[in-house]
């Protein structure tokens, strides 16, 4: 067991119910499947602490700013993935007792994730005031095959009694964020509709529009025997629900079925919507339950032969790992351009569930390595999105594009100052995504066809960002927020400079490659965006004479202007009592100190390893991460790899470790706002990039592989330029097996060998 969860390959399992956790655990068990999601709270009524969340991609409310002190260039308003229909309730009752886990007593508690199956199950045993004992298991899956459909189940089963249990299954749209800016409702009713059959809800969000309608339609059955029980129907505002007296009779089993269906007018025409929605439910109950879970099974299976790792020995790190990929799994297909990841998923409204760097920093890679066309519309979704940019950047007086720290629809929706206009390191991350998308798919068409429009307007407005200092002959950035949100409004962060520079040389290399390539499209592209001769000599000076803050006689990169000027502690000198210092430090102290939330120098070895040697990386690591405190979600995961680039196994898997477990373990004592889902991508980058060593160099497709100490073996798939590879690392050896694609030439500790779907390679590691 650890912190509460057994320790198990493919479920997490909590064997008691705390209260006091009551949201830690409603994270952790976090359902969704792209469309829709929710948090763990529970079906029946509980009147113990709890954030009901329901969610659905792409259905925001731009919440109004509100903030003490308005400053020239804050959005208006900060966009909210916002709470939805609570389509899970039934209310339970025992001859006329309510179930409420808050104040009733019960026994034999037990949640259970099962991952492999994308199914939450929860089960009790209650105990009545006169001493009724009654088993209850209540069910929950998200279809991943109808994405649509969800369903629920609630078993139970009287031990020593004979009774009436009311079950209620209900529709409540009259719901609220508790992070609402104003404290404001967000939905308005537009219909409802309840009859023997089915219930409605149709819903639509104020200011935006969307449409959701939700219906639900109920089964019960005796002892697996479908039944028919008299229903009550019940109205309210934005309510639609049953109420159902079932006789219970001691050693029977009742079992009530709910089958829920969603749309919303972002995929459905607004005249139709309530239509499709009904006639979506009443197919899943023609289906019936056991057909709708075994085809969201196979939908299931197809997402772990893609993406799962097996690690051998380690069953913490197993369960870890497979927790990370089953959350993004469930969290996010791809499918659609309009949509991107949020961090926290479906699991919280904290950060709103809308767009940050991270997607391209760690989620973007995570899908080029097992489906490419995911991380290909990744790319597109900034591309659209490039119009929002360019107006970003002039509203603060600058060229360009300067993409949104926090965005659903392109336009930026973060109001604090020291974030939304400071950092701009954002945008060399989005360059990156397609330096990283191009150079691992060998396919220049999404770069020439419409990546370097966005380069383009990128480097314009690194150019207008800069400023010429004459005395020092030097391009300085001033005035920004790196990667370290430890210290705002510094000068010359090293990070930011270094990504500025490279995308502009990045930008002039490819088009170069794209005037002689193609002179006519090159041509083209500088005319339609007006790029002409001087302005590009301007970017090529800036290149020549970026300022970049070092050490000298440490032989390091310095993080920024002054940071050296700073009392030098290290993290592990701190009192453990004082973490997590955004928890127990005022900001002014923080930001005083030489602490690093995250990776931040040691954030561009992770980009761009080839272009650092090896003592140069490992000066900076030794000394940036023992003053880094790890207190973003964003930090183990960065920090693992580069260790494992460096050969610092032991530091690399301790990091990992730390990066698959955070929410498991609740590292950073915040959990119950939330899963940290876009740093569960890094997790996965850290065995394949760091621990396996996978990279392309040079066109070349290269592996450095080594096998942590505590693990017997580890293996997974990825796709490669029309290849599907399965990678097994041991001891001594590593296996190789192309299931597809064309013979493929393979470098392994920087030896060649050739592997085809004819040819498994068994390859001795020295």
């Amino acid at each position: 067991m650890s912190n509460g969860f057994i320790l198990d390959e493919w479920k997490i399992i909590e064997n008691s119910f705390e209260p006091k956790t009551a949201r830690f655990s409603e994270s952790i068990f976090t359902l969704g499947n792209s469309h829709m999601g929710l948090r763990g709270f529970f079906e029946e009524e509980y009147s113990g602490d709890s954030l009901q969340g329901t969610y659905i991609a792409g259905v925001y409310y731009p919440d109004k700013t509100r903030v003490g002190w308005w400053k020239n260039g804050y959005p208006e308003f900060f966009a909210k993935i916002i709470n939805s229909t609570n389509w899970i309730g039934i209310n339970l009752a025992l001859d006329g007792e309510k179930v409420d886990l808050a104040v009733s007593s019960f026994k034999n508690f037990r949640r259970e994730l099962d991952m492999k199956q994308g199914k939450l199950t929860r089960s009790f045993t209650l105990i009545s005031k006169d001493g009724k004992e009654t088993d209850f298991v209540i069910t929950r899956f998200l279809s991943m095959a109808e994405p649509n459909l969800a369903c629920i189940t609630v078993k139970a089963t009287a031990l020593n009694h004979h009774s009436v249990l009311t079950v209620t299954p209900y529709l409540d749209g009259d719901v609220k964020n508790e992070d609402a800016n104003y404290g404001e409702k967000f939905w308005q009713k537009v219909n409802q509709e309840i009859n023997q059959e089915y219930a409605f809800l149709t819903l639509k969000t104020k200011k935006t529009e969307f449409l959701v309608s939700t219906a639900m339609s109920i089964k019960v059955l005796v002892d697996t025997v479908p039944e028919t029980f008299e229903k009550k129907l019940l109205q309210e505002h934005k309510y639609v629900g049953y109420e159902i007296n079932i006789p219970l009779t001691a050693g029977k089993s009742v079992e009530l079925q709910k089958f829920i269906a969603v749309c919303t007018s972002r995929d459905f025409e607004e005249i139709t919507l309530e239509q499709v929605t009904v006639d979506k439910l009443q197919k899943a109950y023609e289906k019936g339950y056991t057909n709708l879970y075994q085809n969201h099974l196979q939908e299931m299976a197809k997402k772990w032969e893609d993406t799962d790792i097996i690690i051998k020995g380690d069953l913490k790190a197993q369960q870890g790992a497979r927790y990370c990929i089953f959350q993004l799994n469930q969290s996010y297909n791809g499918k659609d351009p309009r949509l991107n990841i949020g961090p926290k998923g479906f699991s919280g409204e904290k950060y709103g569930g809308v767009t940050y760097w991270d997607t391209e920093a760690l989620c973007l890679p995570f899908y080029l390595y097992t489906n490419e066309e995911i991380a290909k519309n990744l790319l597109f979704y900034r591309y659209y999105h490039l119009p929002q940019a360019k107006e970003n950047a002039s509203k603060l007086g600058l060229k360009g594009a300067l993409y949104p720290m926090v965005t659903i629809d392109g336009q930026e929706c973060h109001n604090e100052w020291e974030i939304t206009f400071e950092e701009i390191h954002r945008n060399g991350a989005i360059a990156y995504a397609i330096y990283n998308y191009t150079s691992y798919t060998g396919d220049g068409s999404y770069l020439y066809n419409y990546g370097l429009e966005v380069l383009i307007e990128i480097s314009r407005f690194w150019a207008s960002r800069v400023s010429f200092n004459p005395r020092k002959d030097k391009y300085m950035i001033l005035g920004v927020t790196g990667p370290n949100e430890y210290e705002n409004n510094v000068n010359n962060n090293w990070y930011t400079n270094y990504m500025a520079a490279w995308t502009l040389e990045y930008t002039i290399t490819s088009l170069n490659e794209l005037k002689e390539l193609n002179q006519e499209k090159y041509n083209n592209l500088r005319n339609n965006l007006s790029l002409e001769a001087l302005e590009l000599k301007k970017w090529n000076d800036i290149l020549e004479k970026m300022y970049y803050p070092t050490v000298e006689e440490l032989g390091i990169f310095e993080q920024n202007d002054l940071y050296m000027d700073k009392e030098q502690i290290l993290a592990k000198d701190l009192p453990p009592e004082e973490l997590p210092l955004n928890k127990h430090w005022s900001w002014d102290r923080i930001l005083r100190s030489c602490f690093i939330k995250q990776a931040d120098v040691i954030q561009a070895f992770y980009f761009l390893p080839e272009r650092f040697d090896l003592e140069c990386k490992k000066r900076n690591f030794d000394f940036y991460e023992p003053r880094t405190v790890h207190e973003s979600s964003l930090s183990p995961c960065i920090h693992s790899i580069v260790a494992s680039n460096i050969g610092y196994h032991d530091k690399a898997y301790e990091l990992f470790l730390r990066s698959s477990r955070l929410d498991l373990e609740n590292c950073n004592d915040d959990t119950d706002e939330g899963i940290h889902l876009t740093s569960m991508a890094g997790n996965w980058l850290a065995i394949v990039l760091g621990f396996a060593g996978i990279a392309v160099k040079n066109s070349k497709f290269t592996l450095d592989p080594y096998l942590p100490k505590a693990w017997e073996s580890y293996s997974f798939k990825l796709t490669f330029r029309g290849r599907r590879l399965g990678i097994t690392v041991c001891k001594d050896h590593i296996k190789i097996k192309q299931f597809s694609g064309d013979p493929l030439s393979i470098y392994v500790r920087e030896k060649e060998y050739y592997s085809s779907k004819e040819k498994s390679l068994s390859i001795k590691l020295v």
